[in-house]
């Protein structure tokens, strides 16, 4: 769904370093907006757009963590089940604890999902009551990420 890889004497690849490096000079607010416009672009999925704003937290670049993020969109690959957006968060959260402590943090950050959302099922959470969805797919990346930030002190 993303990306094309940028060699490093392609002047597209020396942008898309800057532009990683000032992102974590952005708030959580900030960053919570960019991953609801990779959304939006339809370049990245849920789950890419929450990795990737957040990818300053990780030893990846932006383009690897797209890249394994990649099959998690639509509810776990498009079987409707856990949500795309809070997998991503859960991924990051994973590579920033290092692997100690992730369980606890990623409960933490499904149950305020679940709290602010009303679901952590990309089926329920779609679910159209009175002409809407419980959460759309803008709200869930966007509280994925202030969720996140929150829990872990970005």
């Amino acid at each position: 769904m993303h990306l094309l890889s940028h060699g490093d004497d392609d002047p597209g690849h020396m942008q898309d370093q800057v532009k990683e490096r000032k992102r974590e000079d952005m708030t959580l607010n900030e960053r919570a907006e960019k991953a609801v416009e990779m959304k939006n672009s339809g370049m990245y999925n849920c789950a890419q757009s929450v990795t990737a704003a957040l990818a300053d937290e990780t030893d990846l670049s932006q383009d690897q963590l797209c890249q394994i993020s990649a099959g998690f969109c639509a509810g776990m690959g498009n079987l409707e089940a856990t949500c795309g957006a809070l997998i991503g968060a859960g991924m990051i959260a994973g590579l920033k604890t290092e692997g100690k402590g992730t369980l606890g943090k990623t409960r933490q950050i499904q149950e305020e999902f679940n709290r602010r959302c009303g679901a952590i099922k990309c089926k329920d959470l779609k679910t159209v009551t009175d002409g809407k969805p419980l959460c759309p797919c803008e709200e869930c990346v966007r509280n994925a990420v202030m969720i996140y930030g929150e829990i872990m002190g970005v």
